[in-house]
């Protein structure tokens, strides 16, 4: 099977090799970069919690002053791990679905314990931050990072994918669907995807590439990815 992972490199490579380890064909085309965004100084000792939507998020946090038993809410394993590797302790984490993490939030964090800090990039796909505060929550969002499109596709690139289309496309943001529509047609590749499987998180971010002609589109939770090989 051949398989297109889209996002950054540093976010892909294991799943690149356990899927090449299954004897898949793996193709890469990162469909925005990200960079760390200038904002104020936090002053970490008002926050009694942290909430991460991203890894990306706690990869720009300068974490040096931070109390590493402060309460770490995390969307999915992958945003997990990334906060456990900069020394947090005390993490909980959700399957990758903000609606979850909300619920999370809610079950082990009482509004009365003190304010919340939102870390998380330019453009996020569900208000967390504002559905918290209307649950009676004291929460602050800090941006720490932006993300920004990829514009061209390498003609060598272009060229392989022709001769041989990816059976299933990975789709992590809605920053990245708007990036890769905008690709397929500025190099004229709208209607080769009638046969390929659209992997996408979220309804917002498969509605962009709609109309697009897709063989079928399925929505998941990062980590589920293996999971849906076996549903083609």
């Amino acid at each position: 099977m051949h398989i297109l992972l889209t996002r950054p490199l540093k976010d892909s490579r294991e799943l690149i090799l356990k899927f090449q380890k299954l004897g898949h064909i793996v193709s890469h085309l990162p469909l925005i970069s990200i960079e760390k965004k200038n904002h104020e100084k936090i002053n970490f000792s008002e926050f009694k919690s942290i909430i991460f939507t991203s890894s990306n998020s706690i990869n720009f946090l300068d974490t040096k002053l931070i109390d590493k038993k402060i309460i770490c809410f995390c969307v999915g394993s992958a945003t997990e791990q990334a906060v456990r590797k900069k020394g947090f302790q005390n993490v909980i984490s959700a399957d990758g679905n903000v609606g979850n993490l909300k619920e999370l939030i809610l079950q082990n964090f009482d509004s009365s314990e003190g304010k919340l800090l939102y870390l998380s990039g330019e453009i996020i796909a569900s208000n967390l931050d504002e559905q918290l505060i209307l649950e009676g929550y004291s929460v602050k969002r800090i941006i720490n990072y932006i993300a920004k499109p990829i514009e061209k596709m390498n003609e060598t690139f272009i060229g392989k994918l022709k001769q041989k289309m990816p059976n299933i496309v990975f789709i992590y943001s809605q920053n990245s669907a708007i990036s890769f529509l905008n690709l397929i047609k500025n190099h004229q590749l709208v209607d080769l995807w009638m046969d390929t499987n659209l992997m996408c998180i979220g309804e917002k971010t498969s509605s962009v590439l709609n109309e697009i002609k897709w063989k079928k589109i399925f929505l998941f939770n990062p980590g589920e990815e293996e999971f849906l090989l076996y549903k083609i």
